[in-house]
């Protein structure tokens, strides 16, 4: 069984968490349209990404305002959704990817775990990654920055994804980190790479959203302004990938110390060729 997944690029308002949430739902209805099981959006996308935003009244989960709208929406297409958006509990901040599954209530699934920046001084780091089924892909989430980190994609991995989806927003200059780190989290891992970005205000975002193969190889991109990139995600490319690349099986959980050359000249060191 495959799963298509729809990749959003679109712009985020700073603060106009109602717009946003409307664009999100015209989005939704065309993934729809496409034949999408699985839809994913940008960082920040409910709230907009800006530094005086996240400082301010952020949305909770409690609050159904902005939540109700998406709800709906997956109820009414059948779309799973990725919606990322900053948020407050019980005093703490985080930005965080909400699950909305039809017939559930919205689930806040995943905080980044890796805070870039100014991000440091404003939210908390999660705690946990996540995944969720999609009929027979296990789908882990992850948010931006969290993916220039190896181990991340590598502990999503282990524990049985199929999937890695990101969320992101990156800043004029960044191509390069993004499409490298993305296409080597899939090659690593044999497994999906999805990415997610946002567009232009109020940092001249630059998107760059789409999907990589678990060969790291790019099978559908958005490369300007604001549309969906659909992707048939299957498992059997990932079973192929990893028995054909045989990192994943052959990678090791103990690998020793390191070794400096002092120790290696030390009275019962390791010896030569050893």
């Amino acid at each position: 069984m495959s799963c298509r997944l729809a990749v959003a690029q679109i712009e985020a308002v700073p603060g106009g968490v109602r717009g946003n949430v409307a664009r999100v739902v015209d989005v939704l209805e065309d993934a729809a349209a496409g034949g999408a099981d699985l839809a994913l959006f940008p960082e920040a996308v409910i709230t907009g990404y800006d530094d005086g935003i996240f400082a301010g009244a952020l949305p909770t989960m409690t609050d159904t305002e902005w939540s109700s709208p998406l709800r709906e929406a997956v109820n009414r297409t059948g779309v799973t959704a990725v919606v990322n958006t900053a948020r407050e509990r019980d005093g703490l901040r985080f930005l965080t990817d909400v699950l909305f599954l039809p017939g559930r209530e919205p689930i806040p699934a995943y905080d980044k775990q890796h805070l870039y920046d100014t991000e440091r001084s404003v939210f908390t780091p999660g705690g946990h990654g996540f995944s969720f089924a999609v009929g027979d892909l296990q789908v882990a989430l992850s948010v931006c920055y969290d993916a220039n980190f190896p181990e991340h994609a590598a502990a999503a991995a282990n524990a049985g994804a199929h999937v890695y989806l990101n969320s992101g927003a990156y800043f004029p200059g960044g191509e390069h980190r993004r499409d490298l780190h993305d296409a080597a989290r899939a090659l690593d891992n044999g497994m999906y790479v999805a990415f997610s970005g946002l567009v232009g205000a109020p940092h001249d975002f630059i998107g760059g959203s789409g999907v990589f193969d678990p060969l790291g190889r790019r099978i559908a991109s958005v490369r300007e302004g604001e549309r969906l990139a659909f992707a048939d995600l299957d498992l059997g490319a990932v079973t192929s990938a990893r028995e054909g690349q045989r990192m994943w099986t052959h990678r090791r959980s103990d690998l020793g110390p390191q070794l400096r050359l002092e120790d290696a000249a030390a009275p019962g060191g390791p010896r030569q060729g050893q």
